[in-house]
Parts: C-alpha cells; structure tokens; sequence
C-alpha cells in the first residue's frame, strides 16, 4: 500500500525541514503544497527532500488540500495522511495511522486529541467540542475530533468526493460528504504538542464559516 504524508504550509520554515526528516525515519514521502509563503518554507522543504508544489499566491487551505490531493492520485497514492507543518502534530503517531489502517474498513482515520487537552486553548476544546458533536450528528457517526488535520484518507474516498470550499471548512467538507457516501470514519488517540505558534484559524470567523458550510448541507 503505497502511503504518502500530505502538508499545506505557509510560513513554517522553522519548522518543516525538521518535520520532513522525521516522517522519512517511518519510510514515507512527503509532499508539501506551499500556499504563498513569504519565507523559505518551499526551498527547506525541497532540501529535505519533499516534493514541493507552490501556489503563487496563498489560496487557503481547503485549494490547497485540494491540490494535493489531485497530484497524489494522479502518481498512484493509495493511502494519504494529512498533517500540519507547524510541529502540532508528531509524526511518531504515523505507524499508528498505518496500522489501523490495516485493521480497519473505514474510509477516514481521523486523530482524536480530545482525551489529553489540557495543554490545549480554552477556545479550542470549546469550539472542538461543539463542532464534532453537530458534525457527528449530520455524518450519523460519532467523531470525536472533527476538527483535526491530522488524518489518514483513502484514496477511495478522495476519488468519490470534491473538494469544493477553500478555506478550513474543507476538512469538516470531507467528512460530511465521505460519510454520506457510507464511508465509515474512525479516529485515533493522537499527542499533539501546543507551544506559542500563533494558529491561523480564527475562532470567531472560522466557527461563522463552518456553521454557514453546515447549514448550506442540509
């Protein structure tokens, strides 16, 4: 099963050369889709030996995805594992991803970080809490974690379903439409490390954006 990691930068290049060695040690491949960094992101990650596709201008994060996923289908992927480039997510939870992957039928693996969140931002759990409770509801399954990036996605499931929202939203996208296509979604205990990045999410705007998609499903 040929797996390959997935990460959409933007300005992590102080972080994602790191990052890129780690996920070789498991034996995989990175590619990185550089949404309009300003730094160096892109040349530290072809250095550490990614695959980089750029987008000139940043697009967000669901275009994105998008791109991504297009090119790992097109070179044969089976399996893709989505993560972050700011060092949120640890690559030591890989061979987890694989394994239940192996000893499970659903279409999406999704980590699940709410069983350890005291380190993580009050608003965070909050908006985590709230958002994977209605996403369970309207995906008739229960996700514990509906907003985690960090996820293992078939390529079956990418191949049935399109991306069409270009911002955060596109994740909680997925989900809704892979479950409508009775596609089963298990998640997984994952670390996930919060130090003092700054997120690019915007609670307040992003919750807006999502509740806005939800609706728009029903």
């Amino acid at each position: 099963m040929k797996t390959c990691v997935l990460i959409p930068t933007y300005n992590e290049e102080n972080k994602i050369g790191a990052l890129i060695n780690e996920i070789r040690r498991f034996g995989l491949e990175s590619v990185i889709v550089d949404d309009g960094s300003k730094d160096k992101t892109a040349e530290i990650a072809e250095r550490a030996g990614a695959k980089v596709l750029r987008n000139p201008k940043n697009i967000g994060k669901g275009a994105t995805l998008a791109r991504g996923f297009d090119y790992l289908l097109q070179n044969n992927c089976e399996t893709v594992i989505t993560m972050d480039g700011d060092g949120q997510h640890q690559p030591e939870d890989l061979p987890d991803f694989l394994k239940a992957a192996e000893n499970s039928d659903a279409g999406i693996i999704i980590g699940n970080r709410m069983l350890k969140t005291r380190n993580m931002p009050l608003i965070r759990v909050l908006t985590n809490k709230f958002m994977s409770w209605l996403i369970s509801r309207m995906s008739k399954q229960k996700i514990y974690d509906s907003q985690c990036g960090y996820r293992l996605i078939k390529a079956e499931v990418l191949k049935k379903i399109k991306i069409e929202t270009v911002r955060f939203e596109a994740e909680t996208e997925m989900l809704i439409k892979a479950s409508r296509l009775g596609f089963k979604i298990r998640s997984i205990p994952i670390e996930t490390v919060y130090a003092k990045e700054k997120s690019n999410i915007n609670p307040l705007i992003d919750t807006v954006r999502f509740i806005r998609f939800i609706l728009s499903q029903k």
